[in-house]
């Protein structure tokens, strides 16, 4: 879904009721297209491609965890700021359940609880010092980051011996390596290729559009994003939705950093270093606004599900990691400029058309 929060004098409302932009302006439909294109590209150029447990599985888990971390990306732009200590949160948030399964033997549950509590105190921290202090998010979740950063890694010396928590308990190797085939209602089982880690991505999905799609501080986030100063004078307390902001996006990103570890099968400091640019293009491509005020969960999911069926692809017609890159930068800057063609050449026919 997509929601958003557009100020009163950008289309004018008898002109907006009477035109509706073409159905192949929809940025998701058009990522959907891309996506099953590129999938049935590659699977042509490389049959290994479409193997469900060997390729299929790993690329989806991949991309539920990623989700979730564009998701806390997404949540942070919907108040119009950003949040480049995601990374750091995910890896802040495994710690402590990396820490609760190995000197407290909780129970996996307990130890996810712990673990969001975590993500949602540390971003609960980061949006009372922006909203309290008035510095941009810029500038103070770049310094959480190298906080975070320090702080994690000799939490983890200190703690460890290895740099890292090995103890895993019940169920969750069932999340690494189990998939919907394993779950099954009589004779009918799921997909081989869809893991079953994917479940929190869908419970955080269905949340947050839930949150932005059917509740009032949903609005207010947005409001909060699209015109700040307007959303002060409408009575909508603005410090606070950015504390909600930066608190849900350290709890997803918390969320990710679990279903990262749970995915390899240690609790590391080394969880969460490449998630900030897909953070981005998994939120940007899916069609949230940088300047805050429109947000897509559904969006994100399928900008997310682009970039890893991209990397997969190449990285199956043998491109190296510098070229993949290069490829993958090239490709996103050129998917990025047709959409944003494609939308103002659509706007201004329709506004001709009035």
């Amino acid at each position: 879904m997509t929601t958003s929060i557009s100020p009163p004098d950008t289309v004018p409302e008898e002109k907006a009721a009477g035109h509706r932009m073409p159905f192949w302006v929809n940025q998701r439909l058009g990522l959907l297209v891309l996506v099953i294109a590129l999938s049935v590209l590659f699977g042509v150029l490389r049959p290994a491609f479409l193997d469900q447990r060997l390729v299929l599985f790993p690329l989806l888990r991949d991309v539920a965890t990623l989700t979730v971390v564009a998701l806390a990306q997404m949540v942070a732009l919907s108040v119009g700021h950003m949040n480049l200590a995601v990374g750091r949160m995910a890896a802040f948030g495994a710690m402590f359940a990396g820490l609760g399964y190995d000197r407290l033997g909780l129970p996996m549950p307990a130890g996810l609880l712990l673990c969001l509590a975590a993500g949602a105190a540390i971003g609960a921290v980061t949006g009372w010092l922006i909203a309290r202090t008035g510095v941009s998010s810029f500038v103070v979740t770049l310094a959480m980051d190298f906080a975070l950063l320090g702080l994690v890694s000799l939490l983890y010396s200190a703690l460890t011996e290895d740099a890292a928590f090995t103890t895993r308990p019940s169920g969750i190797d069932e999340l690494r390596s189990y998939s919907l085939a394993d779950i099954c209602a009589g004779p009918i089982c799921g997909s081989p290729a869809v893991p079953q880690i994917a479940q929190f991505t869908v419970l955080a999905m269905v949340g947050l559009g839930f949150l932005y799609g059917c509740t009032r501080i949903g609005r207010e986030l947005l409001l909060t994003g699209a015109n700040p100063a307007a959303a002060e004078l409408s009575g909508i307390p603005t410090g606070r939705r950015v504390l909600l902001a930066h608190t849900l996006s350290g709890l997803l990103a918390a969320l990710a950093g679990f279903m990262a570890a749970a995915g390899t099968g240690t609790f590391r400091a080394s969880i969460g270093n490449d998630f900030m640019l897909p953070s981005f293009l998994g939120a940007v491509l899916g069609g949230t606004l940088l300047t805050g005020g429109v947000v897509s969960v559904l969006g994100t999911l399928l900008g997310t599900a682009l970039v890893g069926v991209i990397r997969k692809g190449l990285d199956l017609l043998g491109v190296g990691l510098e070229s993949l890159n290069i490829y993958l930068g090239c490709v996103l800057l050129l998917a990025l400029s047709a959409d944003r063609i494609r939308t103002v050449v659509s706007y201004r026919k329709v506004v001709r058309s009035t």
